[in-house]
């Protein structure tokens, strides 16, 4: 007997676990930083124009192939044609890796919430955080070592995201959003009104909204525009298509989806407010300008921010207290999403139950990211798979959903736009099409290009070629290997049926 499929409790449900999935640790603290780098207030354009004329497009098509297949990625795609089931797994593939690593850094954030308080850094954020708190081995050897201080709250935060994975879509994936989102936005709404107050806010501002048009004639800013929208919206890797087949029958779908991309948006703005008037005030306080303390990913959440911390005297306790639990709620709803495809894909594969799913899948990721990840190795190991499943898995992820539908299965474009159109406020029609099957593919098959290229022509960073083969490549070929694997596992009589009530056109 196949289980009823779960469903949000209302719209705002599914907002809320959408907004959630979007808003993560990368809103935070990659998109000031790129759009620093990518010409300050002049990037702003490039992110918007990526925004209408990729982003929303593909979140739109991710929401049509979720409600109207009722299906995680696997099964989903199955319906489009039957060997296209390998590409939802690929998505499921990719959303375990991001899991395996995404973890880790939260449970960094989670300690650093604690190591506030007193300022335990003592001075020397740097050397604290890569030599005492990770005791980072640099990439030159791999370490299965368990540190004790980075293990349990590892453990910790696992055990929070698979309760809330355990207890089910409306009882814990709902409602974890309705509790971690607005506390998220509220602590730092307060941490952008003390950053805005602070000496020298206001150079960090200038050099955050300061446009250089001049930046715009390069390529290269419109590529970091595009594939930052890609992966800022959690578009393209199975997050949305899932969440999706939760929804009712009458849901609006392009309604939902600009609000959840204008609420994403709006936020990585506010976060970038927010981080440049903290940056501001550190320049302003060592004499130096500002992009003389501007630092991108953890360098800028876990170093520079514990500096300008140290900066405030006491006062810091409060201000670290506000950004590092900004961190840990932003990432506890991007975890339960990852998550989430994976144990919904298993379910409608294998016909198991939810639970048994959670423990089986949810508990063995959990159990090898906690010994990845809580060694010397792991700040290597974050940054090795990070960079390649962001820029390959993703990457190649979405552009293959992009040229299946709008390419190579004719017709299906329109399908899409009729049971978008039957169910939403906002109508979809030829200006949608035309920018899914020629804006967004050939955007992402450039940048996949210039990424590959790079990677065959210097490496990463400077780590060495076995550890770089061993997590990146061994990662992305990981990825390969298990969706030709699962694709082929037979599949239980207890599994949802796949085919439509020829009645009703609805799925089992």
């Amino acid at each position: 007997m196949t289980q009823a499929r779960e469903n949000w409790s209302a719209r705002s449900g599914f907002i809320f676990a959408a907004v959630g999935s979007a808003v993560g640790l990368g809103n935070i603290w990659r998109f000031p930083y790129v759009a620093y780098e990518n010409g300050g207030g002049a990037f702003l354009l490039p992110y918007l124009i990526a925004l209408l004329t990729a982003g929303l497009p593909l979140l739109f098509l991710d929401y049509v192939v979720g409600h109207k297949y009722r299906r995680s990625p696997p099964l989903a795609y199955q319906q489009i044609t039957p060997k296209a089931e390998s590409l939802g797994w690929w998505q499921v593939m990719v959303c375990l890796f991001i899991g395996l690593y995404y973890a880790s850094v939260l449970a960094w954030a989670a300690s650093y919430v604690y190591f506030s308080f007193g300022q335990k850094w003592q001075g020397n954020p740097e050397q604290f955080f890569l030599q005492q708190y990770l005791q980072n081995n640099r990439g030159t050897t791999l370490s299965f070592e368990l540190i004790p201080h980075l293990f349990f709250p590892i453990v910790g935060m696992w055990a929070l995201v698979l309760l809330i994975l355990y207890l089910g879509v409306k009882r814990g994936v709902e409602l974890s959003n309705k509790i971690f989102l607005p506390l998220l936005i509220v602590l730092f709404m307060i941490l952008v009104v003390q950053a805005v107050r602070l000496p020298g806010a206001v150079e960090g501002l200038n050099a955050f909204f300061t446009p250089n048009w001049q930046a715009m004639t390069d390529y290269k800013v419109w590529l970091a525009a595009y594939g930052h929208i890609f992966f800022s919206l959690s578009v393209g890797f199975g997050i949305m298509v899932t969440y999706a087949s939760y929804l009712g029958k009458k849901a609006n779908l392009t309604g939902a989806g600009l609000v959840v991309g204008l609420a994403n948006s709006s936020f990585e703005i506010l976060a970038g407010i927010g981080v440049f008037s903290a940056l501001g005030f550190m320049a302003h306080a060592q004499g130096v300008p500002v992009k003389e303390v501007v630092s991108g990913g953890i360098g800028l959440a876990f170093i520079a921010f514990p500096k300008l911390i140290s900066s405030l005297g006491s006062s810091g306790d409060w201000f670290g207290f506000l950004f590092f639990s900004s961190l840990v709620f932003a990432g506890i709803t991007s975890l339960v999403s990852v998550m989430e495809v994976p144990i919904s894909a298993i379910q409608d594969k294998t016909g198991c139950s939810r639970k048994k799913a959670v423990l089986g899948i949810g508990g063995g990721t959990a159990i090898l990211s906690t010994l990845l990840f809580s060694t010397a190795s792991a700040m290597s190991l974050v940054d090795i798979i990070d960079h390649f499943i962001n820029n390959i898995g993703v990457v190649l992820g979405a552009l293959l959903s992009i040229v299946l539908v709008a390419w190579l299965i004719r017709g299906k474009l329109r399908e899409y736009t009729a049971h978008s159109n039957e169910v939403s406020s906002i109508k979809l029609g030829k200006s949608w099409q035309v920018l899914l099957s020629i804006i967004a593919p050939l955007s992402l098959i450039v940048a996949l290009g210039l990424t590959m290229n790079s990677l065959f022509q210097e490496g990463y960073g400077d780590y060495p070629a076995w550890l770089v083969g061993t997590f990146g490549w061994g990662s992305v070929l990981c990825c390969l290997i298990g969706a030709i694997v699962l694709h082929y596992l037979p599949r239980s009589p207890a599994a949802p049926d796949a085919k439509p009530d020829p009645n009703t056109g609805e799925h089992a």
